[in-house]
């Protein structure tokens, strides 16, 4: 059997858009996530993807636009309508504000689409599939205040509510591993945080108060893969059973500028052996350039240019950050910067660090006080030569004895 996992698609996230795409009418950010669904979608249907399983977040907003949802729906029937079975786990941003709204996804149940199903509800859900039946154990992303009343959460630490929070899904784990078939494979699909994540945009973006789960409470040997969403930066959290971040579709702010972006590939031998791989998707490429300046470089625009021209920016996100000397600040033409990067898709920044001269200032006194070679000594310690001090040192106190013989 074999099983696609992704997560976090975020639609609606359209920073550093870069303009609107003449052809659709959409954002050109906008598209950048369309198309790495795209890639999702292409691949289900070429091959021999048995098993969709998506694990939240599928819009920004918990009140996405009817653009954004008319997008997702065509790519998850475009999957159902080939006769893939698809489940989709209801995350954070998926849920409403109000108790008693829908959930973004929750349309496709109630239209009943064929081969589509929503986990609104902690449960699990037996799928047939033509490899196949599968076991799914799902675990939606659930308010705190979902679990637990204000009156059981009165005077607690965040700790402590964790730990009661911990305490209720590990009894509703329990209670559903316990009538699984045995001879049937079994996953968990959650949207969750997990104690061990190393974290990534989602930090900016959360909507709602955290929970964060302990790898005891996941990692059961009842489950053959744990597929994990809510965290951006893909990860494996263990191998027995694999406890798996595909991470977001695509990069959303240079915090995930290094990060490789896509989904992973599960499949499921008849003897509940399991290989998984990732499988990446094209995204937007973020670029940082740094460029510090020489003090003593007389066209620092020259030195940013050079820089510029090392890299390839075509079609990125970039920023140029510039470290520069006070005195040379207002030599720096920004013009020709922003015509250097005319092939980037979006300038998010050119910012510059501006390095203020610290002049050593003594009283008039003291500095009569001084000898000759302490005055020199003072001098050169303000200043940032390219010869080596000592050098300058010795060249002085040459001069200096000279003209005292002299005299």
């Amino acid at each position: 059997m074999r099983i696609l996992h992704f997560a976090d698609l975020h639609l609606g996230v359209e920073n550093y858009s870069g303009g609107i795409d003449p052809d659709t009418g959409l954002s050109l950010r906008l598209l950048d996530f369309l198309n790495a669904f795209d890639e999702v979608a292409k691949y289900a249907l070429n091959e021999g993807v048995d098993l969709v399983l998506f694990c939240g977040d599928a819009y920004k907003s918990r009140e996405p636009s009817q653009t954004h949802q008319r997008e997702f729906a065509r790519r998850i029937w475009k999957m159902a309508s080939a006769g893939i079975r698809v489940l989709l786990v209801t995350g954070n941003h998926d849920v409403p504000n109000a108790i008693g709204r829908a959930t973004t996804m929750e349309i496709f149940g109630t239209l009943e689409i064929k081969n589509v199903t929503v986990a609104n509800r902690a449960g699990t859900y037996r799928l047939e599939t033509k490899s196949g039946p599968i076991h799914v154990v799902a675990l939606p992303w659930a308010r705190r205040n979902a679990l637990l009343s204000r009156e059981e959460t009165r005077g607690l630490t965040f700790e402590q509510i964790n730990q009661q929070v911990e305490a209720i899904i590990t009894n509703i784990l329990n209670g559903e591993v316990a009538s699984l078939e045995p001879d049937v494979p079994v996953v968990l699909a959650a949207h969750v945080s997990h104690s061990e994540a190393v974290p990534g945009s989602e930090r900016h973006m959360t909507v709602s108060d955290d929970y964060v789960l302990l790898p005891s409470t996941l990692s059961r040997p009842e489950f053959d893969y744990v597929a994990l969403g809510h965290i951006h930066k893909k990860q494996v959290l263990g191998k027995s059973p694999p406890v798996v971040y595909p991470g977001s579709l695509q990069r959303i702010d240079f915090g995930e500028e290094k990060d490789e972006k896509g989904f992973f590939v599960v499949d499921i031998g008849q003897d509940r052996q399991v290989d998984f791989r990732f499988q990446p998707v094209k995204s937007r490429r973020f670029l940082t350039i740094n460029v510090n300046i020489d003090p003593q470089e007389s066209d620092p625009t020259r030195a940013v240019l050079q820089s510029i021209s090392s890299q390839d920016v075509t079609d990125t996100v970039v920023r140029v950050q510039v470290s520069i000397p006070e005195h040379l600040d207002r030599l720096l033409n920004e013009g020709e910067i922003r015509k250097a990067l005319n092939n980037a898709h979006y300038i998010a920044a050119i910012a510059r660090d501006i390095e203020r001269e610290h002049r050593l200032r003594m009283p008039v006194a003291s500095v009569e006080s001084l000898e000759p070679m302490e005055a020199l000594r003072a001098y050169l310690s303000t200043k940032k030569p390219r010869v080596p001090i000592d050098s300058l040192l010795e060249y002085g106190e040459r001069l200096i004895q000279g003209s005292e013989v002299e005299n």
